[in-house]
């Protein structure tokens, strides 16, 4: 029991979950280790960015079963197929930037999963998505560090941390 309330207890460890979670991810993370838990900006974004990086390769998974699973169906695998087809000049074009980028842009619904997601929908090999969403995913924590540290330091006097 003592274990689970010292993990409670854990500033990582809600810096950890808040950035695996769908849709909030490390731009949650980052701010709350930084003002609500006064952690060092450098630790919450490393902490924050390793939570945020481990959840793409469950997702690649689960995407990998759930198409699977959704092709079986003959309406869906004509959407996904013609998905497919309409994306495979994007992903020739723009490639493994293209979706560092969209992943690197620190907005709602343009993290990890959404990156995950896109790569699948855009027939991505796992490998190459992977490192393009990690690599996203880095630029988009430093992105959110700059701009907590930025407040923090022109905003600080309306913050109580």
């Amino acid at each position: 029991m003592d274990y689970i309330s010292e993990l409670l207890s854990n500033p990582f460890f809600y810096v950890l979950v808040i950035s695996a979670m769908p849709w909030i991810e490390l731009r949650g993370g980052i701010p709350v280790g930084i003002f609500q838990f006064g952690l060092n900006p450098l630790v919450a974004f490393a902490v924050a960015t390793l939570g945020n990086i481990a959840i793409i390769y469950p997702a690649f998974v689960f995407l990998d079963w759930f198409f699977h699973l959704m092709e079986k169906i003959p309406f869906m695998a004509g959407i996904i197929r013609k998905t497919h087809e309409k994306a495979k000049p994007y992903v020739e074009k723009y490639g493994m930037l293209g979706l560092g980028v969209f992943v690197a842009i620190p907005l709602p619904g343009t993290g990890a999963y959404s990156g995950a997601l896109a790569a699948h929908m855009l027939g991505m090999k796992n490998t190459k998505a992977f490192i393009s969403i990690a690599l996203g995913v880095v630029g988009a924590g430093i992105l959110v560090t700059l701009v907590c540290l930025f407040f923090k330091e022109s905003l600080g006097f309306l913050i109580k941390y």
